[in-house]
């Protein structure tokens, strides 16, 4: 075996990491996200309310590029964190094969438990503003159904808002300037994924610039494209995926001299 590639957690990662330095193997790792979600007031207001909550609750929030943390300027951070739990409300939990369900279970009974066990912390660290409900049909009580939940006002220290939760659970951050936010984003061990949403595009273009993160969606958040490469920053990963650069991991270049003589 020449090489490996890994998408998980960085803690397996890490063990795949530190085990290939034995032969050196050549290694890739697609890992973990803390990603942040940064609403500016000048953006379209519900354009970003849909692309936060959908960023966050897609997939139940199992994805490794969720943008968990939501930073709201604080002069629509009322007005947005009320548009969440609105949002939230409305999401129709169920059997997954049914048209009107709009989020399914979690994987397992192990990861229900440690989102549940997530929210704990969360009621102890920040404010509940909001919380779906679980299936009222008896046939689902046996799913790993976990609601989306948002927590408010939460510091950006806080267990909820450091560690990732693979699970629906957002939480609200307000900042005052773009300087404040930037440098909360970066404040993580994660970089992976961060979204902007501003109708300045100069402003989104430094923020992205100054993001560390492997992928900036700017007035959009998931996109994925086969061409682009798709990697992190720091605790992220090592490598990319996809893309051009994605293809050269799997590469070896090699150099051949060729004397002719005379």
């Amino acid at each position: 075996m020449d090489k490996i590639a890994f998408t998980g957690s960085k803690e397996v990662g890490k063990i795949i990491m530190r085990t290939g330095a034995d032969t050196l193997k050549r290694v890739t790792l697609e890992l973990g996200g803390k990603s942040p979600n940064i609403v500016f007031s000048d953006a379209d207001f519900e354009a970003a309310v849909e692309g936060s909550c959908n960023g966050v609750f897609w997939n139940q929030g199992e994805i490794c590029s969720a943008g968990t943390r939501v930073f709201v300027e604080r002069r629509i951070y009322d007005e947005a964190l009320e548009a969440f739990v609105e949002r939230a409300s409305s999401v129709r939990l169920g059997d997954p094969a049914s048209e009107d369900t709009t989020m399914g279970p979690l994987v397992s009974k192990e990861q229900q438990d440690r989102v549940r066990r997530y929210i704990e912390i969360g009621e102890r660290e920040a404010r509940l503003a909001g919380q779906g409900k679980t299936p009222e049909d008896p046939r689902l009580a046996g799913g790993y159904f976990v609601p989306p939940t948002i927590f408010a006002d939460v510091d950006n220290t806080a267990t909820i808002a450091r560690e990732e939760i693979f699970g629906p659970v957002m939480s609200v951050i307000p900042f005052e300037t773009p300087d404040d936010v930037l440098a909360m984003s970066n404040d993580t061990e994660y970089g992976l994924a961060a979204a902007i949403w501003t109708r300045d595009v100069k402003k989104a273009m430094r923020a992205a610039q100054a993001l560390r993160a492997g992928i900036v969606w700017i007035n959009d958040t998931q996109p994925a494209p086969t061409e682009m490469p798709w990697g992190g920053y720091k605790q992220s990963g090592v490598g990319r995926e996809l893309g051009r650069a994605g293809l050269e991991d799997y590469l070896e270049e090699k150099a051949v001299y060729l004397n002719l003589g005379d």
